[in-house]
């Protein structure tokens, strides 16, 4: 068994990060049993597709480098790096470019949310974004993918080139890899709207937790949370309607290891003025020691940076065979 998956280095990790896949990865890593291995990257490839300074990207990956490892990553039984410091994942990319169909790309949802209705102004590598996540994936024989709702379909695609690039070339080259749902995945929505993921994109700083915020701002930020008036039902059925409470009872029910149910028999006829307070410490506690991690990590660039190269160099040599058959596949000179 082998796991893919990665995140985009912009901007800080928040709750929604580590509830929703951070946490599944380090528990995916711990359950790896000899012979199984984990690949976790820094997509900063995909990052070009929107534009930022050189400057601000080289620091966005070692601040996310440094909180995946306080998160609970470990680059001694996990391979963690960056993309661009493995060309294979460019240049595999390249070569599935003749396989990938426009038809398939002119399907891809996310294309056409992110783009807006400014799509002749978008960049080519946001509109062929889905063939460089076919390539990372790919590229190291990936038997099974993380994904969430808005990346299943991106996983079909990949599953359609692996698939196509056999059958056209007569070879067994691609491992069509399997979608990894993970049975308790904790949806994690804005602090200022129980409708809206939450997310680093969103210009409210109030709207989510950052894994570096400190005791106060944690505290702070839960209390200013959207609610409404009402107290907590006994069963969570009854938050129907209610998207803000059930969002706050789903972030408590994840961090505590409970059940939404269970936090709603807890806390039965109270108010958020007695709930808020609960969910903020318990928010302190499980964040704290991530937090403190991160600031140890982050003052020695150089280590962080070591450590990305030692995951580049054991992800080439992985990656190498699959790179150099689609290379003979294709019959191109190497």
């Amino acid at each position: 068994m082998r796991v893919l998956s990665g995140i985009q280095p912009t901007g800080n990790l928040h709750l929604g990060n580590y509830l929703g896949a951070i946490r599944n990865w380090v528990r995916m890593q711990d359950a790896m049993t000899d012979g199984s291995e984990c690949f976790f990257f820094l997509a900063d490839l995909h990052s070009i597709s929107v534009h930022e300074g050189a400057e601000q990207r080289r620091a966005n990956v070692r601040h996310m480098a440094a909180a995946l490892i306080a998160a609970g990553i470990d680059p001694d039984r996990s391979v963690l790096f960056n993309q661009a410091r493995v060309p294979a994942h460019a240049e595999l990319c390249w070569l599935l470019m003749g396989t990938a169909r426009i038809g398939w790309l002119n399907r891809m949802t996310q294309f056409k949310d992110k783009a807006g209705k400014n799509r002749e102004g978008a960049s080519v590598a946001l509109y062929a974004y889905p063939v460089l996540q076919a390539a990372d994936v790919l590229l190291y024989q990936a038997t099974h993918v993380p994904v969430g709702e808005d990346q299943k379909q991106h996983l079909e695609l990949t599953r359609d080139v692996a698939i196509k690039f056999n059958a056209d070339f007569g070879v067994e080259l691609f491992t069509v890899p399997d979608p990894y749902i993970q049975k308790e995945t904790a949806r994690i929505m804005s602090l200022r709207d129980g409708t809206a993921k939450m997310s680093k994109s969103d210009p409210s700083d109030m709207s989510r937790i950052n894994l570096t915020d400190d005791d106060d701002a944690i505290m702070q930020k839960v209390r200013k949370a959207k609610t409404d008036p009402a107290p907590l039902p006994e069963r969570a059925a009854d938050l129907e309607g209610r998207a803000e409470a059930a969002n706050l009872v789903g972030i408590y029910a994840a961090l505590a290891g409970s059940t939404p149910d269970a936090v709603c028999a807890q806390f039965a006829g109270q108010g958020f003025g007695a709930f808020k307070p609960a969910l903020g410490s318990l928010l302190i506690e499980t964040l704290a020691p991530i937090r403190t991690r991160y600031l140890e990590l982050i003052e020695d660039a150089p280590a962080l940076d070591a450590i990305l190269e030692a995951g580049a160099q054991r992800a080439a040599a992985a990656a190498q065979p699959t790179l150099r058959g689609a290379y003979e596949a294709l019959g191109l000179f190497r």
